[in-house]
């Protein structure tokens, strides 16, 4: 039988959870990390796996969106989470890593695997098939450029600029109310009122707010593009009452009267249960944002599945681009990692291990990876790849993205715990169901 190979392109987190799982398998792989001899800005050594920023994974609470997603990880075999754990410092309920301890493992385990060949070179272009883009949200100008003429330049995007995003049961539905512009009734919009007290009290804590100090490498480009919503109320008193948050065609129905300003919440999906901050594309930092934002009518007690973030972000447009094992329909191309759209460490050695499973049952002619939507990684990859994420813009795990509960309504702690515990019945017996997958024994170079 010929060789099964994989060539794996960027030594990243999902680079390497991805060439480790393929080895596991039988597959030789091919992984390209252009370090040390080229880098990109936000690298300071040439390890793979490498945490560029925060050595925090967040939660390790089951309970919450990032804690379950450590579970699954763990339930499904990956081989990042492992050397996690065993890396780890204290960090109260969080998972934290050394990360030059971290880091080291990852390298010394891609290079004493037998089926893994490391090549220290840049790859400018798609290689042959089948193959994993793992590139990471820096990818090189060449690969990127080779990219584009895959899947087409206008599905590609080069900044991060995204709203906050808070959990529908946290919006006080006393004051924000339904209603799109100049229509009766209730609306797709939820509002936020604000009177003129209200609105001056804001915007002097908005323009006068910390902000994120970006790097050279993410300023000129990202913000000629895109203003953040506190730059845009710079450039004067009223701006915003004149663009995002104007009022018009709104009446507020407590006092059957225009406000004075409105923030406009639109929904993130199709269960409404979560909703993003229209227009408010932000470099706040996010304890600013939400001590800010909370200053909103309707908003007090939100809480944030996901703060705005403005960076530089090279992502394709998944949801038309891509199919549901992040493939490029027809090719065997598949990517993973941060150019997908997914975000977060955590998200990264997933979407590593969701390509690797997924590329080998194409090897071996076994159906694909198709896990439950209940699940926090699940939900993700619904999310990323649904044709009605529109616009499209990265997003990690959060419990917004799940399929709601049925029965009573219930407070924030106690569905969230539900959400867990549905989530893990479901992983359990999906993964009964693909031994071919999850079970697979070390077979070996193939013959």
């Amino acid at each position: 039988m010929a060789e099964r190979s994989v060539t794996v392109v960027g030594g990243g987190l999902a680079g390497s959870e991805c060439a480790l799982q393929l080895a596991r398998r039988g597959v030789a792989v091919r992984l390209y990390e252009q370090r040390p001899h080229g880098t990109a800005p936000a690298h300071h050594t040439e390890r793979l796996a490498e945490l560029v920023c925060s050595n925090s994974l967040k939660s390790l609470r089951e309970e919450s969106a990032a804690g379950l997603l450590k579970h699954e990880l763990t339930q499904m075999g990956s081989a990042l989470m492992e050397m996690a754990r065993a890396s780890a410092v204290p960090a109260g309920g969080a998972l934290a890593v050394n990360r030059d301890t971290f880091s080291t493992m990852v390298t010394e385990a891609v290079e004493a695997e037998p089926l893994i060949e490391l090549v220290r070179e840049e790859m400018t272009c798609i290689p042959s098939e089948p193959c994993v883009i793992a590139a990471g949200p820096l990818c090189s100008p060449a690969l990127f450029s080779s990219l584009c003429e895959r899947v087409g330049a206008q599905h590609l995007s080069f900044y991060d600029a995204a709203a906050p995003i808070v959990d529908a049961e946290t919006i006080d539905r006393s004051v924000v109310f339904s209603q799109s512009r100049y229509e009766e009734g209730m609306g797709d919009y939820l509002n936020c009122p604000m009177d003129r007290s209200e609105y001056d009290a804001f915007y002097d804590a908005l323009v006068g707010a910390k902000r994120v100090v970006s790097k050279d490498f993410e300023e000129t480009d990202l913000f000629n593009a895109c203003q953040p919503v506190e730059e845009v109320a710079r450039k004067g008193h009223d701006t915003l009452r004149f663009g995002a948050l104007k009022p018009v065609g709104l009446t507020d129905p407590r006092s059957g009267r225009r406000p004075w300003a409105v923030v406009q919440l639109r929904p993130e999906n199709a269960d409404c249960t979560a909703y993003n901050l229209v227009g408010f594309q932000t470099n706040l930092t996010w304890g600013e944002q939400a001590r800010v934002f909370r200053m909103i009518p309707g908003l007090e007690r939100a809480e944030f599945f996901r703060y705005g973030v403005m960076h530089r972000n090279s992502f394709v447009d998944t949801p038309r681009v891509l199919d549901r094992s992040f493939a490029i329909p027809g090719t065997g191309v598949r990517l993973a990692g941060q150019i997908t759209g997914t975000e977060g460490y955590v998200e990264a050695m997933a979407s590593g291990l969701l390509a690797a499973l997924n590329t080998y049952a194409d090897l071996t002619g076994a159906p694909r990876v198709s896990l439950p939507n209940t699940t926090a990684l699940g939900s993700l990859v619904a999310y990323a790849t649904n044709p009605e994420t529109d616009p499209y813009q990265p997003m990690h795990v959060n419990f917004g993205l799940v399929p709601p509960l049925e029965g009573r309504r219930m407070r924030k702690g106690e569905r969230y715990a539900a959400y867990a515990r549905r989530a893990k019945d479901d992983l359990a017996a999906y993964l009964q169901t693909r031994g071919d997958l999850f079970d697979a024994p070390r077979t070996g170079r193939p013959e």
